[in-house]
């Protein structure tokens, strides 16, 4: 069976049947898409496949930027601040992934924010997302972005 015949197989399972590894599988999945399309949401089709991540009432918190209460206000922000000027890279090897019963998972880890057309990276910062599932869907329905720091 090919990896994304593996990767849907395993979406579309219900939570509570969900190994470990495979919750881990499937939030890596979605992590690596939503912010596929984060890194290139200077095409709006892109910033619109990003929103889509995202619950509307989706709560952000940034330990610098303040908080967002809504998908809207946060998309915005990501236009105006973000794309085309900057990518993010989670660290490798920093992801970790907990389940929510009956609801979804927490991911966690480590990630850094690079100037578009530059090897290094500006910052690097912790962060937490809440994913619920719902019908099959995941969405993000809070986020935390927080100890951010020159890149090492």
């Amino acid at each position: 069976m090919g990896s994304a015949l593996l990767f849907g197989a395993v979406e579309s399972a219900a939570a509570a049947e969900r190994t470990p590894e495979q919750l881990t599988q499937v939030i890596d999945g979605l992590d690596t898409a939503v912010f596929d399309a984060f890194n290139t949401c200077a095409d709006p089709a892109r910033l619109v496949e990003h929103a889509a991540y995202f619950d509307p009432a989706v709560e952000f918190y940034h330990d610098n930027g303040g908080v967002t209460w809504s998908r809207d206000e946060m998309i915005e922000r990501t236009r105006a601040n973000v794309c085309g000027n900057y990518r993010r890279e989670r660290v490798p090897g920093t992801l970790k992934v907990f389940p929510i019963k009956d609801f979804g998972a927490i991911a966690q880890g480590t990630h850094r924010f690079c100037p578009m057309g530059s090897t290094a990276c500006a910052g690097e910062a912790d962060f937490v997302m809440v994913w619920r599932e719902r019908d099959g869907q995941w969405q993000v329905t809070r986020v935390l972005s927080y100890a951010h720091r020159p890149a090492p």
